[in-house]
């Protein structure tokens, strides 16, 4: 049974009063904050990374447009082969032990990346190897921090409140999206250093909120079993779900094969242009902006008003208005109207993340819950890190504007498909749980 998290009492008869909105739980918005700030910080952080691989790349070493657009794909599978190597260790470790600690630790992974790359910028020592691998090690962090920081919200806020806690959950990742390129662009201008220095202070914030969180035991009997069965059980319980399968694979392909943010140093600095001149570093970050700040103002409307009917449906329609918005960033050649774009980009994909993510919280088992994130996790960052990959080699064939064509019309190919092959999606009406936290 869900646990009942009390926000107050009442003074006058004693009797507890249940909370009607996430935020009115100190762990929870400790889990918020701590969120916030690490998206803030990685969001800035690894679009100054890639738009210092490509620059380092076209001048440094003097590679041609394509070629250096070929090393952001490379980068793209630096962080996602980490990804698919500990994705099942990951899970079991979030299913094991407590989660407050595995993503605290897991954020100083990060604040020690950030550090390092503030330093080596700081005295101009940036080799393509070191930022290689340092986005190698960022992949690696990432993929302990998703599952085990995923799986607390569940286990502080009772399942009544999980739609709206998804839909602020979001907003916390978006907004930090939205903020942390722009305003990492803007810290680029005054020193190179500064996106990474500030990266450290706000990742230092982040881990000790998460570490202000109460513990949170590992469920019953997870402690005792054999970890590869439990790698094996969680891989089995996603399969045999026709749902949860069709919920991840959907975002696995539709963004694996649509995804446009991997090419934006490639507009910002060669092809999208303001009064002559590329946009540069300080467009790259509001580019990158852009799809955050379109989801965020989605979010406000589904935190205030969330989404509870037909939501298969909607899910599925927020794919397609994806890569419709895609095709449209591939064809504009004016900058402010690819800003518009990226905007639209965001929103139709935050519709189907809110939905999406409420869906597999909440018929998902607490003692599979890590595992299942993971995969989850894996499927998300086999999209954006492969997709990147596969983004890169596409613009190296056709052109950076031909590979963003190309992902928007299989984005919206994927979900007509999809459509057909997991009739379970398109099926679902509400977010009735079928497990309940404990």
């Amino acid at each position: 049974m869900a646990r009942r998290v009390t926000a107050s009492s009442s003074s006058d008869t004693g009797t507890a009063i249940a909370p009607t909105s996430p935020l009115a739980i100190p762990d929870y918005r400790r889990f918020w904050i701590a969120r916030f700030f690490s998206v803030l910080a990685t969001s800035g952080m690894v679009v100054i990374l890639g738009y210092q691989l490509y620059d380092v790349a076209r001048g440094q070493y003097g590679m041609s447009i394509a070629t250096a657009a070929f090393q952001l794909g490379l980068l793209g599978l630096a962080q996602f082969l980490p990804l698919f190597v500990l994705t099942p260790v990951a899970g079991v470790v979030a299913d094991r032990f407590d989660r407050r600690n595995v993503a605290g630790l897991s954020t100083c992974i990060d604040l020690t990346i950030a550090l390092t790359l503030a330093s080596c910028t700081y005295l101009d020592l940036l080799t393509l190897p070191l930022l290689f691998g340092l986005g190698a090690l960022h992949g690696t962090a990432r993929v302990f921090i998703g599952p085990a920081l995923s799986s607390i919200a569940p286990n502080v806020v009772p399942a009544e409140l999980m739609p709206k806690a998804v839909a602020i959950n979001s907003m916390a990742w978006q907004t930090g999206s939205v903020v942390g390129p722009a305003l990492a662009g803007l810290l680029f201008a005054g020193h190179a250093s500064l996106p990474y220095w500030t990266a450290t202070v706000l990742l230092a914030l982040s881990a000790l909120c998460i570490f202000g969180i109460r513990r949170l035991p590992p469920p019953e009997g997870n402690r005792d079993a054999h970890p590869v069965r439990q790698i094996r059980e969680g891989l089995s319980f996603v399969w045999n779900d026709r749902f949860l399968l069709g919920c991840v694979t959907l975002d696995l392909f539709a963004v694996l094969l649509g995804g446009a943010t991997a090419l934006l140093p490639v507009f910002a600095r060669d092809i999208l242009f303001l009064d002559g001149k590329p946009v540069g570093a300080d467009g790259l970050g509001l580019l990158r902006a852009m799809p955050s700040l379109g989801a965020v103002l989605v979010g406000l409307v589904l935190a205030k008003r969330p989404i509870t009917h037909n939501v298969g449906n909607k899910m599925l329609l927020g794919v397609v208005v994806y890569g419709l918005f895609t095709i449209g960033f591939g064809l504009s050649t004016n900058y402010y109207l690819s800003l518009l774009m990226l905007m639209g980009v965001g929103a139709g994909d935050m519709v189907s993340v809110f939905i999406r993510n409420t869906l597999v919280q909440l018929h998902t088992p607490d003692d599979v819950r890590g595992r299942v994130s993971s995969i989850s996790g894996l499927a998300i960052s086999a999209s954006n890190e492969l997709g990147e990959m596969q983004s890169g080699v596409a613009a190296a064939l056709i052109g950076a504007v031909g590979a963003v064509l190309f992902g928007g019309i299989s984005a919206i190919v994927v979900t007509g498909a999809w459509f057909f092959l997991f009739p379970e999606l398109k099926n679902a009406r509400t977010f009735a749980a079928r497990y309940r936290s404990s």
